[in-house]
């Protein structure tokens, strides 16, 4: 792997940051939560450690025959299973193009080398076992065996952080993903996964790797603003806004603080209330982890102090509700480093639910101690004997494990329906960008007698 400089206000290795990175993958998760001796009864009661991911290989026949286990799929066309956030991942050795930033393997930056160390467990990758570029595909497609045929999984490509003139910066980039490896994963697994594209708008092609992308069937393309250095409100996104709307692809917006992939440490770019530029523009915006995490400026009152990122998502939310182009997704919105307000409320707003999608966020479900089952049973969600049930699961399949808890959390009666599993508000999407695309059509082509 190429070695590139290091800037370290933008990717410091800063021990008050990471500390507080608790959200996932860097060493601050086990630092903060390693001090902490709250682990009840049900979190890490299979017989493993609470902090590594046991990796326990194929889910046993009892547990898959499990009434809890059973019971999530009650109600729900299987076959229309889609988990829209999935990270594809690699170190580039099987020639992918995929990389780690090189602070990640070098030993006087431990917090690096432990989050790269995190990443691995989770997903359950021997370095020393041949390609990690191959095995991590290889243990996704094993955890989307124990699901029903028809289940899918987007995955994730990660385009480099860039400056403001389009030019690509390795040093402000965590790691990173090809259009090229996403799409020919999800070309080699046609039955379980589909590829999401990630491209930067100030490159000078960006719009031209669009229709590249859409050519060959991206469902989506990603943005992580803060890591990757767009400005969502930025004259320069105009043209790819603009591309976006003919193809009908979303964008998907990460909002809210990020803690797995720094990169170029724009914080403020990753406020919720700018994807009120791209909705503006015409473009259907999925914001990711619905803005759960981290706080952010009120930009609409300059002189309040900063409140949590979720409540200027749900300000935005209730500006568009019901809108088919605003969207959401529900990856790590249950973990433990989100507030039991943050999820009455996902579980409480009904109005919201037809706007919500499920996602998992692989292979952060893999990480053992950033799923608190015991906070959830104490904050009255999920039943106490649900519990011991889910971490055993967790054990064997992280990714059905999220997918089980979140069909079976509950406030009172009201839980999540099956529409936000099945991409009910995806086909509502594409049915709506093929009659536009159809109109558009007859008017360019009109019909003459």
């Amino acid at each position: 792997m190429k070695s590139t400089s290091n800037d370290p206000r933008r990717h410091g290795i800063n021990r008050r940051h990471a500390l507080c990175c608790t959200g996932a993958l860097a060493a601050g998760l086990f630092t903060s939560l390693g001090a902490r001796a709250d682990r009840g009864p049900a979190d890490g009661d299979d017989g493993g450690s609470p902090w590594r991911n046991p990796c326990r290989g194929t889910l046993p026949a009892e547990l898959a025959r499990h009434d809890v286990v059973l019971s999530a799929f009650d109600g729900l066309d299987a076959t229309k299973l889609v988990d829209v956030h999935a990270h594809l991942l690699g170190t580039g050795d099987s020639g992918s193009g995929c990389t780690i930033h090189p602070s990640m393997r070098q030993w006087w930056r431990p917090l690096e080398v432990l989050r790269r160390k995190v990443i691995l467990n989770a997903a359950c990758i021997d370095e020393d076992a041949g390609s990690v570029d191959r095995a991590y595909v290889q243990r996704l497609s094993s955890l989307a065996a124990d699901f029903p045929a028809g289940a899918r999984w987007w995955l994730y490509a990660f385009a480099h952080a860039a400056d403001d003139d389009g030019r690509e910066r390795p040093d402000w980039s965590t790691f990173t993903v090809p259009d090229a490896y996403a799409a020919e994963v999800a070309a080699a697994h046609p039955a379980r996964f589909d590829w999401v594209a990630s491209i930067h708008p100030y490159r000078p092609d960006a719009v031209e790797r669009l229709r590249q992308a859409a050519a060959r069937g991206a469902q989506a393309v990603k943005w992580l603003p803060s890591a990757m250095n767009i400005d969502l409100a930025s004259p320069r996104c105009r043209p790819f806004y603009d591309a976006l709307v003919a193809t009908g692809l979303p964008l998907v917006v990460h909002c809210g603080e990020e803690a797995a992939a720094p990169g170029a440490r724009q914080e403020a770019y990753g406020n919720p209330l700018a994807v009120r530029a791209p909705l503006a523009a015409g473009v259907t915006v999925i914001v990711a982890h619905a803005a759960s995490l981290g706080h952010a400026h009120d930009t609409d009152r300059p002189s309040a102090p900063k409140v949590p990122a979720f409540d200027l998502w749900a300000r935005v939310m209730d500006e568009n509700r019901g809108s088919p182009r605003l969207l959401a997704d529900l990856s790590a919105v249950f973990q433990r480093n989100r507030r039991p307000t943050v999820w009455r409320r996902i579980l409480e707003r009904e109005d919201w639910h037809a706007q919500l999608l499920h996602g998992s966020d692989h292979p952060l479900p893999g990480v053992m101690p950033l799923t608190s089952l015991d906070k959830l049973v104490a904050a009255g969600l999920l039943a106490a004997a649900d519990a011991p049930v889910l971490q055993r699961v967790r054990a064997h399949n992280p990714l059905l494990a999220d997918f089980v808890l979140k069909r079976r959390l509950a406030l009172g009666s009201v839980r999540l329906p099956p529409s936000v599993f099945e991409g009910v508000a995806l086909a509502r999407l594409r049915a709506a960008s093929s009659a536009a695309g159809r109109d558009a059509a007859a008017t360019t082509n009109p019909t003459t007698t």
